[in-house]
């Protein structure tokens, strides 16, 4: 720790920093930005035209979207950043549940758009729960047209911690030609792409001034008593005594400073990365939030796991503690691995490290035995340090099924797949045996085609997707007694297997069951196995083609012969005898039904609604989401064939924000013209008029 000119502590060592906000609100540009205005770059780079260090690879780049976290770090007046900039997109938002608990603070950045309130508060509360401290940067500052005071009305609400105003804009025949400090009382003056010139305050500016300085340092004032007193007595506090509130108060989240700027023109990031320099805390604010001792063997956690063509697998890792040497031998709760590589990254390019200290974050090469989210340590220490956090990926809610084009492929596609999902695991990659599928599941229907296009360009594997199949089921509706029969002689032992049978439908959920009633030895018991597989090996595919639930097998009578009969004669037999009675028992097709929880903003409800009824679905009711204000939990049944592309309905309804968790509820029957065409459909046959 050292003193600022103005008192307050600064924090020495390496910082790690979340770049997060709602979708296209400018955080890309605004990495750009700092890493110019820090002389890591000569010029800043463009997302619109593909040259900056984020959005680097060619999906991002083909969607003009970040898909990826993107890393780079820098040093900044002495001191060590390593910046993080997080997808906006909801369906990309598991990347960053793996970074932030390991974040010093994140700049949140947005904009005066009401629409996008939702997506920042969901955003503004994961930090909140994470106790990570957040300065919010008002981005696109010079194209506003609403009063900073009315912006920050605006977006309070989607705040629980209080909005400290840092900056007011300077207005000059209706647009932003810069910016008042309130805590360093100072005018600054925007210069395109420049550092902003310091000015003296405006004489007309100074009554605006006056009043929001006053604002925050009654703002200040409820968490520090002495300041509260100053002000009542109305004496001017000293500079120091505000910023070391200011820092205090950040560190401790107590409040969320706001910030003002515009990252396509640079005005306002010199201030946003002094901010951080004097305000952020350290690693050991990160230790303590994490419940890690601050004394022990070197520690670190991976927060991202990434393939590279020629450099393998690279972790990307946070130190916690201690330091690291390039070829240390390290040891997961998987596993002991030397370090096959050290690098500082740069968005695609990295810097070899030979040693990394406490608080960097670099990516650890030939890692194998550590995935994302695992710590690992010093091989030397007594036993490995348990994870420090368990992030569960989010329930898929959008899945396709894929066929490769080339058969030779199908080895590589799950490889691939394995590396993929190594590197996201939001994403699940799935072989279906009982619908002959391979299905790829994820976060919507953006998550999905980045995977494919990466399974096309960096392994060579080409596959076409569809809609996967619906899990239908069949069963009966009237009792039979049957007899089934299998008789065959061929020279020597032949095969004879005779049973009566019982079938019944049961009621829904219960299965299928088996039991017999049969007197005198008619058929022995050794055989009764035998005799219950083969009815099982009925219900595999029904008269309708799909698999049949519910129904109960008794065995009453049958015969058989000393020589001839056998375990597999009484199967057939069984299975013929079964197959007959499915047939002449009323078969009728059932379709699965899932119980699904949509989670959205109020005044989308009725929106959700009519999506659901559109879909077949029935509403159970709806209820407010526990502390969320404005925000509905509905419930309500849905047929699965109806839920194909229902998260991309409900994010356009609801700016992207809306999102549901399903769960299998029960088979309803189904029957009339729909039924029909299902039935013919998936025995390839022509559906019958009606």
């Amino acid at each position: 720790m050292s003193e600022t000119p103005t008192g307050e502590k600064r924090v020495i060592g390496p910082r790690l920093v979340a770049l997060v906000g709602p979708f296209q609100s400018g955080k890309t540009t605004l990495l750009e930005c700092l890493l110019t205005r820090a002389g890591a770059l000569s010029r800043q780079g463009s997302v619109r035209d593909g040259s900056s260090v984020g959005d680097s690879s060619a999906e991002a780049r083909a969607h003009a979207a970040s898909v990826e976290a993107n890393v780079a770090s820098v040093d900044y007046l002495g001191d060590r950043y390593t910046f993080i900039d997080l997808p906006g997109s909801v369906e990309f938002a598991h990347e960053a549940r793996n970074v932030l608990p390991l974040c010093d603070a994140a700049i949140v950045v947005c904009e005066a758009d009401e629409r996008k309130l939702p997506a920042l508060r969901m955003i503004l509360r994961e930090l909140e729960d994470l106790g990570v401290p957040r300065i919010l940067f008002i981005n696109k500052i010079d194209q506003a047209t609403m009063r900073i005071r009315e912006t920050l009305a605006m977006l309070q609400p989607a705040s629980r911690t209080p909005l400290l105003l840092r900056q007011i804009p300077i207005w000059q025949s209706g647009i932003v030609t810069g910016f008042i400090d309130l805590a360093l009382e100072r005018a600054f003056v925007y210069r395109e792409h420049a550092p902003s010139e310091v000015v003296d305050v405006p004489a007309g500016e100074m009554p605006r001034e006056k009043e929001a300085r006053y604002t925050m340092l009654e703002k200040l004032a409820d968490y520090d008593d002495d300041l509260m007193e100053e002000l009542i007595a109305d004496i001017e506090p000293p500079r120091d005594q505000i910023f070391d509130d200011l820092t205090r108060d950040l560190r401790e989240g107590l409040v969320a400073p706001v910030l003002i700027g515009s990252a396509e023109a640079g005005h306002g990031v010199t201030r946003l990365l002094k901010a951080l320099r004097h305000e952020s805390p350290g690693i050991a604010k990160v230790r303590a939030r994490l419940g890690v001792a601050d004394q022990g063997p070197a520690l670190a956690h991976a927060i991202k796991t990434i393939h590279t063509a020629h450099g393998g697998k690279l972790s990307f890792a946070r130190v916690l503690r201690g330091a690291f040497s390039d070829g240390a031998l390290v040891r997961s709760a998987h596993g002991e691995d030397r370090i096959s590589g050290l690098s500082r990254l740069m968005g695609l390019a990295g810097s070899k490290q030979g040693k990394v200290e406490e608080g960097d974050s670099v990516a650890f090469g030939r890692l194998d035995h550590v995935a994302t989210g695992d710590t690992f340590g010093d091989a030397k220490a007594a036993a490995p340090e348990p994870a420090l956090s368990a992030v569960a990926p989010p329930q898929p809610t959008h899945c396709i099924a894929l066929t490769v084009k080339d058969r030779k492929d199908e080895v590589r596609l799950a490889a691939a797949m394995s590396k993929l999902s190594d590197e996201d695991p939001s994403l699940s990659f799935v072989q279906d045996q009982e619908a002959g599928e391979l299905r790829l599941y994820g976060q919507g229907e953006m998550h999905l085609r980045v995977a494919l296009e990466r399974l096309a360009a960096r392994f060579g594997v080409s596959v076409e997707a569809q809609k996967p199949g619906v899990g239908y089921r069949e069963t009966i509706r009237h009792s039979v007694s049957v007899r089934g029969r299998h008789k065959k002689q061929s020279g020597g032992h032949g095969q004879f297997g005779d049973v009566a049978l019982d079938v019944a439908p049961v009621p829904r959920g219960e299965g299928f069951t088996f039991s017999e009633m049969v007197h005198g030895g008619a058929v022995p018991r050794n055989y009764f196995g035998a005799i219950e597989e083969g009815c099982k090996d009925a219900t595999e595919k029904g008269p309708l083609g799909f698999r049949v639930v519910d129904v109960a097998v008794t065995l009453t009578d049958g015969s058989y012969h000393t020589v001839d009969s056998s375990d597999m004669a009484f199967r057939t037999a069984a299975r013929i005898g079964m197959s007959e009675a499915l047939a002449k028992a009323n078969p009728v097709l059932l379709e699965p039904i899932l119980n699904v929880e949509i989670t959205t903003p109020s005044d989308a409800l009725s929106r959700i609604t009519a999506i659901v009824s559109g879909r077949r679905g029935q509403i159970l009711g709806y209820d407010g989401r526990p502390d969320w204000e404005g925000w509905d939990v509905l419930n309500a049944l849905i047929p699965e064939a109806e839920m194909d592309g229902l998260i991309v309905e409900l994010r356009s309804a609801t700016a992207g924000v809306a999102f549901f968790t399903q769960k299998f509820d029960h088979l309803a029957e189904m029957v009339g013209k729909s039924a029909d065409a299902i039935v013919a459909h998936h025995n390839g046959v022509k559906a019958p008029a009606h």
